[in-house]
């Protein structure tokens, strides 16, 4: 039995000062027409623009319909509402979220747009599936400067986002229910394919990003057949396909829901009809605390139609889509959920094969405390969770004949204690760093960051013309990656190798166990 562990996010805010709005930040989408505002440096951005309908009353747990036409110029100056979710990570979300929530953002670098045809970068914003939002924590003016467009969006969550249901199987055309959320995600992939060419994007040549959930979102989505074609690149901070438990299968998620929905109504009435009248913070009071008790693979459901099998199968067999990926996590990553075990011996024995154990045993009891990576407990705890998924996912992808990239991110901000949360402390780094307690060392690393990303979602390849460092393609042999620490970039190779050879090979006895 293998130990997993959940995927959390919260974004890093970071302030933007836009320009007033200007009339002439109009632009025609599906459904009609929108009004942005002007951004001081140059350029536009364009928020709470809807790309399906509000999935609300009998579309509460229904695939996302087309979205309504409007008539009129639309004013799209305000983030759309966060989707319905408790207050794990966005304090006021009990008065803030809400169901219709199907709205995404669009910053683009220079207005009226042009035929430049800029790659574009979407956001898959993270928070285990249960939480967070696409909003001012991930602002995307500053990423834009280097020559991209950036969108972001909001997908259904929890409860709303990964609920199946025998009549919702029954009344869908696929017979199918429980990946709203999966579902979501790629009819906001479609909105951008079908009008992104109207902000000066082209609309082949988009890259997908994300962290934590939103890194699994994007690692699971090459795996969707209904996704393909949409974007051609990933990049996956903080999150591989193996992750959080076994998918379940469609009978096995309709019955864990409906135990989760008999605890909504006292008087025990399970249909459809009923649990659709339920109003949803009576739903959200009764949800489960997903920190502590996470959903089985982040939600997603291996139901035939958007999955049709376990992603990680379909990654180790090089069934993914062709596409370039960029992976990779923190040297730490502490957050609620996820701390060292008590008793590492307990925690590898339950988690690897016995004849893996035994050498895993050894190999950690020995290690000592490693001054990055910590004690042998925080070592192991970080490897089966974080550090040799990703690995595992590079090396399938790569042996598969695709472009890969692995980077490690090594640097804890100012005054942060390694005892501390250090996840998702990476985002701010993309997304640019505010003023404040950061030194000259952590606006390069955020200079290189934003460099090597965006240059990887031009071409596929994070090197460009400028100063940096080369960055090697992994290979499975000598597994090369860029380590970005508090003095630059600096390539290494074969990343915590033995710990993760013992891990890889205890992920392939645990899939052929299937």
């Amino acid at each position: 039995m293998r130990m997993r562990f959940p995927i959390l996010l919260v974004l890093a805010a970071s302030s933007t000062i836009y320009a007033a709005r200007d009339s002439d930040t109009v632009v025609a989408v599906t459904g009609g027409k929108v009004r942005g505002t002007l951004l001081v440096a140059s350029g536009a951005v364009f928020k709470g623009i809807p790309y399906a309908k509000a999935p609300v009353g009998v579309l509460r747990w229904q695939a996302p319909s087309p979205v309504e036409p409007w008539t009129g110029v639309r004013d799209a100056t305000t983030f759309g509402p966060p989707c319905a979710q408790n207050p794990y990570f966005i304090d006021n979300a009990k008065e803030t979220s809400r169901e219709d929530c199907l709205f995404l953002n669009v910053w683009t670098p220079a207005w009226p747009a042009n035929s430049a045809k800029l790659p574009v970068m979407v956001l898959i914003p993270g928070g285990g599936n249960f939480a967070g939002a696409a909003d001012e924590r991930a602002p995307g003016d500053k990423l834009i400067r280097r020559g991209v467009i950036v969108v972001t969006f909001n997908y259904r969550l929890g409860i709303f986002g990964f609920f199946s249901h025998p009549e919702l199987s029954a009344e869908s055309p696929h017979h199918v229910s429980g990946n709203q959320g999966f579902l979501d995600q790629i009819a906001a992939l479609r909105w951008v394919h079908e009008n992104i060419a109207n902000f000066g994007g082209d609309p082949d040549n988009v890259t997908i990003f994300g962290e934590s959930a939103g890194s699994f979102n994007v690692s699971v989505l090459a795996t969707s057949p209904l996704a393909r074609g949409l974007f051609g690149r990933i990049i996956g901070e903080s999150g591989a396909v193996v992750v959080a438990g076994e998918p379940l299968n469609l009978p096995d998620a309709e019955k864990r829901d409906l135990a989760l929905a008999a605890t909504w109504t006292a008087e025990g009435n399970l249909s459809l009809k009923n649990l659709l009248a339920l109003r949803a913070d009576a739903i959200l009071a009764k949800e489960p605390n997903f920190l502590a008790d996470p959903q089985p693979n982040l939600g997603l459901v291996v139901d035939g139609y958007v999955f049709t099998e376990r992603p990680e199968d379909a990654f180790a067999a090089g069934r993914q889509q062709r596409i370039d990926m960029l992976l990779g996590s923190l040297a730490h990553e502490w957050r609620p959920g996820l701390r060292p075990p008590a008793d590492l011996n307990q925690a590898i024995e339950a988690s690897y094969p016995s004849d893996i154990a035994k050498r895993a045993l050894t190999l950690y009891q020995t290690s000592g405390t490693d001054p990055l990576y910590g004690t042998p407990a925080e070592q192991w705890v970080e490897d089966s969770s974080f550090r040799c998924p990703s690995v595992a996912q590079l090396t399938w992808h790569a042996v598969a004949g695709n472009r890969a990239f692995e980077f490690q991110f090594d640097r804890l901000p100012p005054g942060f204690d390694k005892s501390q949360n250090a996840h998702h402390q990476d985002v701010q780094y993309l997304f640019g760093l505010g003023p404040g307690k950061f030194e000259a060392s952590d606006y390069a690393l955020s200079d290189a960051m934003q460099e090597y990303w965006t240059n990887f979602a031009k071409t596929g390849d994070p090197n460009g013309a400028g100063k940096l460092p080369n960055w090697p393609q992994f290979d499975p042999a000598s597994k090369r990656f860029m380590e970005l620490t508090d003095a630059g970039p600096i390539v290494r190779k074969d990343l915590r190798g033995k710990y993760c050879e013992l891990w890889i090979e205890a992920e392939k006895q645990s899939r052929k166990g299937q």
